[in-house]
């Protein structure tokens, strides 16, 4: 609808992943050094990690895009939770291999085989495994098996893993250490920084033949830095939202107060604003002294410590970090109404397409605005999980520093 009224070639901020819209932030400037390294090297682990919504599979495919397929066989798997023996049919297949009845030993054989082939005739392997934090410590185990395969001391299997930032922890585990010493570049993809929100938006409105309609004002971009964080996909939303809100008013400039409208639309800035958690006792857990001189010195501190982290705890539960059954069954009624209307177009001929993308459009966006909703609840309850372990873990080395002392 907006695309319409403003005159735009394309919709400019799509959620779904284009690597025509790539933008080159620092943060991905600097992950694509690291992917450009690797490919050089030919050889071990990648790992991109990144919040939900942080560009991970966008850089990916602009990087791909970039090469000669004469040279480089790639191939991708998004994962779910598979085992081992999954993985390893997830990679002969995305290698258009067969693996119907076939035992594993037979499967890497193949694989095996097809590197080999792909290795004489002069072209390069490369797995890319998304969403690599929803991997078992097996399916993991057995990427780093087939990265064993060489030909002439030469490496045939390169395999990039993108993943949420729990990945990194998943990484840490002592299960993975032979996988940790092939790591041979990583990165954490950052939320884009202030100053890049303008060339941001103007970038993507650019590809799309942005003609300087609307104008977008200074405090307009502060406005959306502040209620997105910088997550290139937040900012996608709610720039989405304040576009068609301009094409219903008619509006040639967005300013603060139109961005703030429609987060306020949006549910109160429930939706894409980024909430700062409550100071907490956690936060101040790294600057606690690695080890007490002695024990009468940990247990006064300890003790309202504790206090203060149950009633931090309670505080969360009363919040709902689990999402409400009333906003899940908005989610599932939307769901709904657009399988619906799919199947309705089948059959309908005489049909609007332009009223019904509309109409999709404005569906998907409440439905991704819901989904941010629950995205942010289960980052909160995370992030305090994880201090949690922290905090535990921090007080009882500080406990047995004392004792062994004595000892």
């Amino acid at each position: 609808m907006y695309d319409q009224f403003y005159g735009f070639e394309g919709r400019p901020f799509q959620l779904t992943p284009d690597p025509h819209f790539y933008f080159e932030s620092a943060t991905h400037r600097k992950a694509l050094s690291y992917l450009g390294y690797g490919l050089a090297q030919g050889e071990g682990f990648i790992v991109i990690t990144g919040d939900i919504g942080a560009g991970k599979t966008t850089l990916v495919g602009h990087l791909m895009a970039t090469i000669d397929p004469a040279r480089l066989t790639a191939v991708k798997i998004v994962s779910t939770q598979v085992g081992g023996d999954d993985m390893l049919r997830l990679t002969a297949q995305s290698f258009g291999l067969p693996t119907d009845d076939m035992p594993k030993a037979q499967i890497l054989r193949q694989i095996e085989a097809f590197l080999h082939g792909q290795a004489r005739a002069g072209r390069r392997s490369l797995l890319i495994v998304d969403e690599a934090q929803n991997l078992s410590v097996s399916a993991i185990e057995e990427l780093r098996m087939l990265s064993n395969f060489q030909l002439g001391g030469q490496s045939l299997l390169q395999i990039f893993l993108l993943g949420q930032p729990e990945f990194r922890d998943l990484l840490k585990s002592a299960q993975l250490e032979q996988l940790r010493q092939r790591v041979i570049a990583t990165h954490h993809l950052d939320p884009m920084q202030p100053e890049e929100i303008e060339p941001y938006i103007l970038h993507r409105l650019s590809i799309v033949g942005w003609n300087g309609d609307p104008q977008f004002t200074s405090d307009a971009f502060a406005a959306i830095y502040a209620a997105t964080g910088g997550v290139p996909r937040r900012v996608n939303v709610l720039a989405s939202r304040v576009l068609l809100l301009g094409a219903l008013d008619q509006l040639s400039e967005i300013d603060a107060a139109a961005v703030q409208a429609v987060i306020e639309d949006m549910g109160a800035d429930s939706d894409v604003a980024v909430q700062p958690m409550p100071t907490s006792v956690l936060d101040r857990a790294e600057e606690a002294p690695a080890a007490a001189p002695v024990a009468a010195s940990v247990a006064p501190q300890a003790e309202p410590a504790r206090d203060t982290l149950r009633a931090e705890l309670n505080a969360l539960r009363s919040r709902q970090p689990e999402p409400s059954p009333a906003l899940m069954d908005e989610i599932a009624t939307l769901r709904a109404e657009v399988d619906s209307l799919r199947i309705e177009q089948t059959a309908i001929q005489a049909v609007d397409p332009e009223a019904l993308k509309d109409c999709f459009t404005l569906i998907e966006e409440r439905l991704s605005s819901l989904e941010f909703r629950v995205g942010e609840q289960d980052t909160a309850l995370r992030r305090v999980l994880t201090l949690l372990v922290d905090w535990v873990e921090r007080e009882q080395r500080m406990g047995d520093a004392p004792h062994s002392a004595a000892a």
